[in-house]
């Protein structure tokens, strides 16, 4: 627990609000767009920093974002704080593309996003569910009826940012002991029910504020899942929480306590998590690979290997139901799909060059899951990787094809073999002197 929140347990909430509030009106002053939203507040008395932001300051974390509800008129909200973002003096202005302001009529929602951060704007609203799963009817509500369509107590917090009520602190019943407590509470008996995609936020942030769940709410989600409830949702909609959980800061986590509650199982029953093949993967990766991208493959890893399954298939299908797109699909399957053989190609590998043959066709997060996988077992493979990584992939020929034209080399598949015999050389140190080097292994090479 933060010693923040050991301090909001150190007396009644009352007698904490006024200073909670402050403090979380000063912290939002010094974060990107809050001195706008700050501005832009003055004149009404509707506007409320709500949420995880709320929560977040309270903690002494830095929100990811920023929340706000307000009375109505979200988009045309969004459009005033995008022109305020966009003025020169404006601390958060991007250096590139102006602030970009989009608006979700249905729902009454907006949000301002640019290179410093974003602001999701939304009007009080009051929410019924039709059928379990299915998207909430809205209507109007007052800031209290907001709160508690929220997912947890600890999220159901707002600070007016104007007003006669500026600075005090509305909140469900037990949100600031639960705060201080590091618990997460669902608000009522038929959460998961009512948005099932609650199951997956409920281990995300468990894990990301290290908070526990509460037994009765540990019980409602099991419950939940035994029942089948992310049956009910889209596949677009779980695809969407389980993209959020693989972007998390500690990923790993993240899905651990998703197995741990049996999300994952309820996601797809072939989906396995491994923590240390992924923590000795993710060390692997170099910055611009996608580590969310190689915690998802090595999710699938037990799909691509089952032999009662036609494995691309079975993870094509699930990739494309949680709706990944085509590119991050494609990029998924393979580093699933060849890691495991990827090992033993890069084992048989006698020389860097033939090291570069077995890997320079395959995925940054392919190569990776390989490593890994032959730390686990051999002890091998996250030396070849990691060689691959940081000495072998970026090395290039000085010379081109036009040199070997130049030369006298026929236009023509010749060239390319040609260029690939000096390329060997140049990784298993055999070369020295430059392009003259190179050129000469080129013409010299015996195809």
């Amino acid at each position: 627990m933060s010693a923040r929140a050991q301090e909001l347990g150190g007396a009644p909430p009352a007698t904490h609000a006024a200073a909670d509030g402050a403090r979380v009106l000063g912290a939002l002053a010094a974060l990107p767009g809050g001195r706008e939203l700050l501005a832009l507040s003055r004149g009404r008395e509707d506007l409320a920093l709500v949420g995880g932001a709320v929560r977040d300051l309270l903690l002494g974390r830095a929100p990811r974002e920023l929340d706000v509800v307000l009375a109505r008129g979200a988009g045309a909200f969004a459009q005033q704080l995008a022109a305020a973002l966009a003025r020169p003096e404006a601390g958060g202005r991007p250096a590139g593309a102006p602030p970009a302001a989009s608006a979700h009529e249905r729902f009454g929602t907006a949000a301002v996003e640019w290179e410093a951060g974003r602001v999701d704007i939304a009007e009080r609203r009051a929410e019924s569910y039709r059928a379990p799963g299915a998207l909430p009817e809205v209507r109007p509500g007052s800031i209290e009826e907001d709160l508690q369509r929220r997912d947890f107590t600890v999220n159901a917090i707002a600070v007016p940012l104007a007003g006669p009520g500026r600075g005090q602190p509305h909140a469900v019943e037990g949100a600031f002991a639960d705060l201080a407590a590091g618990r997460l509470r669902v608000l009522h008996e038929r959460s998961f029910r009512d948005d099932p995609t609650r199951l997956l936020r409920l281990a995300r942030y468990s894990a990301r504020l290290g908070f526990a769940v509460e037994p009765r709410t540990a019980e409602l989600a099991a419950e939940a899942l035994a029942a089948g409830a992310l049956d009910s949702v889209s596949g677009a909609r779980v695809g969407a929480e389980l993209r959020l959980a693989l972007g998390e800061e500690d990923a790993v986590a993240a899905l651990a306590a998703m197995d741990e509650l049996g999300v994952l199982r309820a996601v797809h029953p072939g989906l396995r998590l491994q923590p240390e093949i992924v923590r000795r993967a993710l060390a692997l990766l170099p910055a611009d690979g996608r580590p969310d991208l190689l915690a998802m493959a090595s999710l699938l890893l037990a799909l691509s290997t089952d032999p009662q399954e036609d494995p691309e298939a079975a993870i094509y299908e699930l990739l494309d139901r949680l709706q990944f797109t085509a590119a991050d699909r494609e990029r998924v399957m393979r580093s699933a799909l060849v890691a495991p053989s990827l090992l033993r190609e890069m084992a048989l590998a006698a020389t860097p060059s033939e090291l570069h043959e077995a890997l320079f066709a395959h995925t940054l997060e392919a190569v990776a899951l390989a490593g890994a996988l032959g730390d686990e077992g051999t002890g091998a493979g996250g030396g070849e990787a990691a060689q691959w990584f940081e000495r072998l992939r970026h090395v290039r020929l000085s010379i081109t094809g036009d040199d070997l034209i130049a030369a006298g080399v026929p236009a023509g598949p010749e060239i390319g073999r040609r260029l690939g015999a000096a390329l060997a050389r140049k990784l298993d140190g055999e070369l020295s002197g430059g392009r003259e080097a190179e050129l000469s292994a080129a013409l010299d090479a015996r195809l």
